[in-house]
């Protein structure tokens, strides 16, 4: 017998990151900030998805996304940056080692 109440279904679940995962994103966020490559970032906490977005000025499409896809977890890895393009830079299921994609391009030599 179904309630003359109908209720609400419950709002959908959002993919978040934790504070662990913050405290990493953050770590390189920070360097690169202070080596004045990145200026300003965006956290997206979606359905399927959250996405830290990396910018370099504020009105500007993001440099980078850091994707968190736990769909994924059993595949390829949740973890996944991606370039401006859409183009996937790395992915895998250790996010210190995905994000050291972003610290070697930061690497430039210098004449």
């Amino acid at each position: 017998m179904s309630s003359p109440i109908p209720f609400p279904d419950p709002a959908p679940e959002t993919v978040h990151f934790d504070r662990k995962e913050l405290g990493t994103i953050l770590s390189v966020y920070g360097r690169m900030v202070a080596m004045g490559e990145w200026r300003d970032y965006g956290i997206s906490a979606l359905r399927e998805l959250a996405v830290f977005s990396i910018f370099r000025r504020t009105a500007e499409t993001p440099l980078y996304r850091i994707e968190k896809r736990p769909r994924l977890r059993n595949r390829q890895g949740m973890y996944s940056v991606v370039a401006m393009d859409g183009q996937i830079l790395r992915r895998g299921h250790d996010l210190a080692q995905v994000l050291r994609v972003l610290e070697k391009r930061a690497i430039r030599i210098i004449d």
